[in-house]
């Protein structure tokens, strides 16, 4: 059993719960019919106040799979918010009708204050550019299935390591694992902020270098997380157009890569992987997308508490 009533950040997850709810997940994984009424009769609120496709669908997929269903909206013209509701409210009047709440929200620590009037367990879907943890449980899930260990890894994240949410929650999350080492590739202008640095890569001894060039290390690498330039999280749209096509994976990057690679990606993509490297046996991002729904699954059941979970 879980020791966390909501997951609002990957700072909430102990090793013991993330280890078990990934072993749940891998469980889904392998039989997922086994799973199919684990949530009858039980109601998931989405509430998505900011454009989403691959997590509200995931999460939609994921309660569906379990036999349960889905309220909620995906835009946040069509709630209350815009006649003028609080959060706050809008969230506690959700909670009477669900029995769990999946939240979008564009503005950081919004899931944190929903979480203090809500009446069932609060999932938070990504809050502004602060934390997006089923996402890093996505990832967590596609590494253990696919490289069958989270230590003694040579773990590459290129992009958007300013912005990117899922970079943050990652690395928090990695930081419970010994043995792994960490390249950072991105221009100056998207690094990884100097706190985060100093509170949780240096805080846990956690190795790393920092790069600007990706052909310059991915030879070495066992996993390669490509992000996306952000165009949301700027503010000039010169300074996003100067820097959106920093890096471009492409199957020439690609030749003296490890055979056993995995190259991984939250999605949704731009221009930063080639179409190219979709066939590549390395290239997981679609694969990915699968685990994050039975992690999804995984997760609703033991914060509901279902019976098989």
């Amino acid at each position: 059993m879980l020791k966390i009533k909501n997951l609002l950040s990957a700072d909430d997850l102990s090793k013991e719960d993330l280890l078990e709810i990934i072993e749940l997940g891998e469980r889904i994984m392998k039989s997922p019919e086994e799973f199919s009424h684990s949530c009858d009769g039980k109601l998931l609120g989405t509430l998505f106040f900011e454009p989403s496709t691959r997590t509200r669908l995931s999460f939609e997929s994921a309660m569906n799979r379990l036999g349960g269903r889905v309220v909620g909206f995906s835009d946040s013209k069509a709630s209350s918010s815009q006649k003028g509701e609080s959060l706050r409210d809008t969230v506690r009047t959700v909670s009477q009708y669900a029995d769990i709440i999946a939240m979008r929200h564009p503005q950081e620590g919004a899931a944190k204050l929903a979480s203090t009037t809500s009446d069932c367990p609060l999932i938070n879907a990504g809050d502004g550019g602060h934390q997006h943890p089923t996402q890093t449980l996505t990832d967590i899930l596609t590494i253990t299935s696919y490289k069958k260990r989270l230590t003694n890894l040579k773990i590459g994240i290129c992009g958007d390591l300013k912005y990117g949410r899922t970079v943050h929650s990652l690395l928090k999350v990695m930081s419970m694992f010994d043995g792994n080492e960490y390249v950072l590739i991105s221009p100056d202008e998207l690094k990884i902020p100097s706190y985060f640095k100093e509170q949780v890569l240096d805080a846990n001894n956690m190795p790393y270098t920092e790069c600007l060039n990706l052909e310059d290390v991915i030879d070495d690498l066992d996993i390669l997380y490509m992000t996306r330039i952000q165009k949301e999280r700027f503010f000039s749209l010169q300074k996003y157009i100067r820097l959106k096509d920093s890096y471009v994976l492409d199957p020439k990057k690609l030749e003296n890569a490890k055979k056993d690679l995995i190259i991984m990606h939250p999605l949704p993509r731009v221009t930063e992987i080639s179409t190219e490297v979709d066939s590549d046996p390395r290239a997981l991002y679609f694969k990915q997308v699968k685990c994050g729904m039975y992690v999804r699954m995984a997760l609703i059941m033991k914060l509901l508490e279902a019976n098989n979970a």
